[in-house]
């Protein structure tokens, strides 16, 4: 049905309400990155508008470390669409901040602790070979 395939991986030792900020926060690069995914508004019954979503499915996968740099060293190595979310991103307070702390990251050892992904289907899959549906 899809020719692109979306994919949120996120770090398995999280705490639950880590897991789901990361998510949250990966989800806004996507649309930002990708916006020919978001939908029309939806209108209900007494025509009142509300806001827009993805119009395709988006899949959350659950990963170690280790994997996690698997996956970001196959993602740019597939030139796919990326959005990189590090443990240093929990202790700024603003974007700026973020964009400082993951340019200072070291790039042979990048502490991720969630990455989204978007491209074409076969190359998603590849990539997340080997990785778990998130529990």
């Amino acid at each position: 049905m899809f020719d692109t395939k979306i994919a949120f991986i996120v770090r398995n030792d999280l705490a639950t309400w880590q897991r789901l900020n990361v998510v949250a926060f990966l989800a806004t690069g996507i649309a930002s990155s990708v916006p020919e995914i978001i939908g029309q508004p939806y209108v209900d019954a007494l025509e009142r508008q509300y806001g827009c979503i993805s119009g395709q499915p988006m899949l959350i996968f659950e990963a170690s470390r280790d994997q996690l740099q698997k996956v970001h060293h196959k993602g740019l190595e597939r030139e796919l669409c990326i959005i990189p979310y590090i443990y240093a991103m929990f202790t700024t307070g603003h974007d700026e901040a973020n964009r400082e702390v993951f340019k200072a990251e070291n790039i042979d050892d990048m502490d991720f602790v969630g990455i989204a992904i978007q491209g074409p289907k076969k190359h998603i899959d590849k990539v997340l070979k080997g990785l778990t549906l998130h529990k």
